[in-house]
């Protein structure tokens, strides 16, 4: 073969592979701007561009997803979905239609405030332990709270108890030494979700698994805001976390479960899971999972929150330390507002992430505007998450209101149908805006140039925050 041809052999391949890969950008990136912009590099650049989209744009997350799937135990327990009260309905009917998942009635949900009453109860709970323990966190850290969970964990496989543990890849590097060299060493098994590696390479460090799980034989299960460290110790130590961490009791509690087999053989491959009845009823809530992450619908938790906004008739409430909705959020809250409702928004007014605190300032102009009420709560930093509406319907989990959240992590969220418990967590949020400072259109005009560009320019990468 002449040098000539192959040349042209090799161009055309070339072209070939370029056009394929924006072709496959047209059709699958749901964004246009996504879309354009690997469509931009793939035909500007035809020798690296199509690399670039294999590694970067791709979604091999929700394609290994669903292989592993094929034997996945279900998320719904096998209970009959029971009666819904007719104030929640419309909220009950959205949830069910965009997540697929039933609601469980007979749970019970206790509120934990910060590390001094979350950690207690929840090591009681793996000393109680009997057949099994799940534990699931972002960051498990290797100070004296870590230790003395880990201590727990080593003891509950000493007696015996199935005991795994699955720790973020990127998360674990939180804290050095990596606390789980002390789980191996006491027998606890222990996965990691999408550890980043360089042969064969993984440059998925945008994909975190964010979700916080606790099981406890079946029967209880831990969720929300907290990691396991030190840090969330909001009243034991200088710089600590205020933070809200849940405990459930009912059928409910095997959706959670199942959520973490999911992950489990997700990054461990492993397939084997005890088959737990389904708990008994423990209390009058109603409750059902929301599972978020690039191998579901990345849009599923956004759609319940859209539709929960759009059927409120009171008031809206929202506690989140990170606070860059999306576009469709953005649009319901000002609509909200216009509508009547109350519509109040806590941030922490100190924020462990500067950039998202600028960034957050770039586009609160847009809701101060319809009358959404920002308020930056003082002292310590805030992770608490919670969504309240109308005092009768709520959301906790692992879930912020920013980018990563709803597109890029994986996320678990529990909706709460309970008077009793949203009142609560309103009152709770009351409280926040008593200790707040309510911002207002004024101080953002007045901000100095510099500032001002500082925070647009935080903003413009609000997709990578």
């Amino acid at each position: 073969m002449h040098f000539e041809t192959f040349q042209w052999l090799l161009l055309a391949a070339v072209a070939l592979i370029a056009t394929a890969a924006a072709l496959h950008a047209l059709l699958y990136k749901r964004e246009p701007s996504a879309a354009f912009g690997w469509i931009a590099v793939c035909l500007l650049f035809p020798l690296i561009g199509p690399v670039l989209y294999y590694m970067l744009g791709v979604n091999r997350i929700r394609i290994r997803a669903r292989a592993l799937r094929a034997e996945q135990p279900p998320l719904t327990p096998g209970a009959n979905e029971p009666p819904v009260p007719l104030e929640f309905a419309p909220q009950a009917l959205i949830s069910e239609a965009v997540t697929g998942l039933a609601l469980t009635g007979g749970n019970t949900v206790e509120v934990l405030r910060d590390g001094e009453e979350a950690y207690p109860v929840m090591l009681e709970a793996i000393k109680g332990a009997q057949h099994t323990v799940f534990l699931s966190t972002y960051i498990f850290e290797s100070n004296r709270t870590g230790l003395r969970f880990a201590k727990a964990l080593g003891a509950a496989v000493a007696r015996g108890v199935d005991v795994r543990v699955l720790l973020d890849g990127a998360g674990e590097w939180y804290s050095v030494p990596r606390i789980r060299h002390r789980l191996r060493e006491a027998g606890v098994r222990v996965g990691r979700f999408l550890p980043p590696r360089l042969l064969p390479p993984s440059l998925l460090l945008n994909l975190r698994n964010h979700r916080k799980i606790l099981v406890v034989d079946g029967a209880e299960a831990f969720t929300g805001g907290m990691n396991i460290g030190d840090r969330h110790l909001a009243h034991a130590t200088s710089g600590g976390i205020r933070d809200m961490h849940f405990r459930l009791t009912g059928p409910v509690v095997a959706q959670i479960e199942a959520v973490f087999f999911d992950d489990w053989r997700f990054a461990t491959g492993d397939r084997r899971y005890p088959q737990h009845p389904v708990p008994a009823e423990s209390g009058g809530a109603l409750c059902r999972t929301i599972i978020q992450g690039p191998s579901e619908d990345l849009s599923r938790l956004t759609m319940v929150l859209v539709g929960a906004i759009a059927a409120a008739r009171r008031d809206v409430v929202i506690v989140t330390p990170y606070f860059l909705p999306s576009r469709e959020l953005i649009s319901a809250l000002q609509s909200a507002a216009i509508r009547g409702l109350r519509v109040d928004v806590v941030l922490p007014a100190i924020n462990n992430l500067p950039f998202m605190h600028w960034a957050t300032r770039n586009m609160l102009w847009e809701l101060l505007k319809w009358g959404v009420h920002v308020h930056y709560r003082q002292g310590p930093f805030t992770h608490t998450k919670l969504f309240v509406v109308d005092g009768h319907y709520a959301q906790i989990g692992s879930a912020n209101m920013d980018p990563r959240s709803l597109r890029l992590n994986f996320e678990l969220v529990v909706e709460v149908y309970e008077t009793e418990l949203a009142t609560t967590l309103a009152e709770e949020a009351q409280a926040m805006i008593a200790d707040s400072r309510e911002a207002d259109l004024t101080e953002l005009d007045g901000r100095s140039m510099g500032a001002k560009i500082r925070d647009a320019v935080c903003w413009l990468f609000t997709p990578y925050l």
